[in-house]
């Protein structure tokens, strides 16, 4: 028998309601809905996400595009965060997904029917999105987590998603979902240009099984392809799907002025694979 929870969060002049699961309880981090204040990082790049739920804002000569949306209510906040930046909210043309987890496309269906926007993400992560997460071989069986949303175009790797004068490759690294993305793409002030890597972190979740979990067949091989190819990008600044993943709050604090250097991070970035690869292959390990 499927319910409907709901979870009511006042946090930081934030509310959000009727949070969409079922039998099984949502765990919803205070940094979560905690607010942030929006900033530009590098050129045409901003962050508009919330304390630790990453969402990146990119203008175009032809609108904006929109990556992750943080949990459903968080397209309040989005807003806010958007015009406080000076851009309207309405000029949203493209809405992108690291992956199709709750706590990153909550608030997707809302800024779609909002805006109008294409909604894109990777073939196999497409039906989470339309199920509201409820066929999640982790963390689905139960109903859905968010309001379900059917995405306009369905990408693989390597396609170019283009937008006015801005051109953003998919890069396919798969493991956390079947459908995991990462955005490679360039951005520039007047000063220079800056190749950002916007990495889904290959975090390994407490119910997958290796080399295979039920309904996700290839999940060791997917981490393993995955823990190989991120390596080898090359960028000038890395983000995540979670600002703590790259340590946002030690290289950005309110009211520091626009700094892209402090982003420069091969070093992080290399720890952070190196400790996920660890746990890899000591899970993986574990099991044979």
């Amino acid at each position: 028998m499927k319910k409907r929870l709901t979870v009511l969060i006042l946090f930081a002049g934030l509310f959000l309601s009727s949070l969409s699961s079922s039998a099984q309880k949502l765990s919803i981090d205070s940094n979560w809905v905690r607010d942030q204040e929006p900033f530009r990082i590098a050129g045409n790049l901003y962050y508009v996400g919330t304390y630790d739920l990453a969402s990146y804002l990119i203008s175009t000569t032809k609108g904006l595009i929109l990556i992750n949306t943080g949990i459903e209510g968080s397209d309040t906040m989005i807003r806010r965060h958007i015009e406080t930046l000076g851009f309207k909210f309405s000029d949203i043309k493209i809405l992108l997904a690291t992956h199709a987890h709750f706590d990153h496309v909550g608030a997707m269906a809302a800024i779609k029917q909002a805006t109008g926007a294409k909604l894109m993400i990777h073939k196999k992560d497409a039906p989470l999105l339309a199920d509201g997460g409820s066929s999640d071989v982790i963390l689905g069986g139960h109903g859905p987590m968010f309001p379900p949303v059917k995405a306009d175009r369905l990408l693989q790797d390597r396609d170019l998603i283009e937008l006015g004068d801005m051109q953003i490759m998919v890069l396919h690294h798969p493991g956390h979902t079947k459908g995991a993305c990462s955005f490679l793409f360039s951005v520039k002030d007047e000063n220079r240009e800056y190749r950002v890597f916007i990495a889904n972190m290959p975090s390994i979740l407490g119910g997958t099984k290796f080399p295979s979990t039920r309904g996700y067949p290839t999940v060791g091989k997917d981490y393993a392809y995955t823990l190989n190819a991120m390596p080898k990008v090359q960028f000038d600044i890395w983000l995540a799907s979670h600002a703590s993943q790259f340590n946002m709050h030690k290289k950005h604090k309110p009211g520091d002025g626009y700094h892209p250097e402090a982003f420069f991070d091969q070093e992080g970035f290399d720890a952070a694979m190196a400790d996920l690869k660890k746990e890899y292959l000591k899970r993986s390990d574990a099991t044979q």
